[in-house]
């Protein structure tokens, strides 16, 4: 599936190991920096969505979508677990669920462009039965695009090409993700309501989280694959 990330703010935030160890299949090694592990809560905004070689279609192809994950590896080839996607378009929850694993979840979510650039991002989810999760933030770009150094924290928080998931017969699946290096950009967030984290059973610190921003980024996300025990 080829894809288009924009306007993505990264919310990264250091959590105890022991908690995210709890909370993730055992098959998947948590991954860390400098002996920490990390949450990350991202806001965007899909557009383009379509099968390579194949138009987008005219309706479920452009929607927001905001993530909360951490780091792990497998077989020592990192990559990201999600413990949670929330998205705008219950067609596309319906089919990530299906092919990817991965724990969608419809919500109702608003992207706005207001004064001097800033986005402002709600999510409020509306899956049944699933846990009550609520996002409100405002954030905007302080600077130009760069991409991050080999060795920093940005770098092994951001350049990571493949998703893990694992079913309900604790299967693990990966799927590998191509784009050119991340152009971040420094930002600013004001986040006033967040209980996405607390949604999954983390508990962020109270400080405030390491971010920046992310105009537009061309994504290619393959099917998975299982791994083989």
């Amino acid at each position: 599936m080829a894809q288009t990330w924009n306007d993505l703010l990264f919310a990264h935030w250091p959590v105890e190991t022991a908690m995210i160890r709890a909370l993730v299949p055992p098959a998947l090694a948590i991954d860390r920096y400098a002996d920490t592990a990390w949450v990350t809560i991202t806001p965007f905004y899909i557009s383009d969505l379509h099968a390579r070689g194949l138009p987008a279609l005219p309706w479920g192809s452009n929607f927001p979508e905001l993530n909360v994950r951490t780091y792990v590896t497998v077989g020592g080839k990192p990559g990201v677990y999600f413990f949670s996607l929330d998205a705008g378009s219950p067609l596309a929850v319906a089919a990530a669920r299906t092919l990817y694993h991965l724990p969608y979840f419809r919500a109702a979510m608003e992207i706005d462009r207001i004064a001097d650039d800033t986005i402002a991002y709600y999510s409020l989810r509306t899956h049944d039965a699933a846990p009550p999760a609520e996002f409100r933030v405002r954030y905007h770009a302080t600077g130009g695009p760069s991409t991050s150094n080999v060795g920093t924290l940005d770098h092994w928080l951001t350049e990571r090409y493949c998703l893990y998931a694992v079913d309900s017969s604790e299967r693990v699946y990966r799927a590998e993700i191509h784009h050119r290096p991340w152009p971040l950009q420094p930002a600013t967030a004001a986040i006033e309501v967040n209980t996405m984290a607390a949604a999954a059973g983390i508990v962020l610190p109270a400080v405030p989280p390491r971010v920046s921003y992310a105009s537009r980024l061309d994504v290619v996300v393959w099917l998975p694959h299982r791994i083989d025990d």
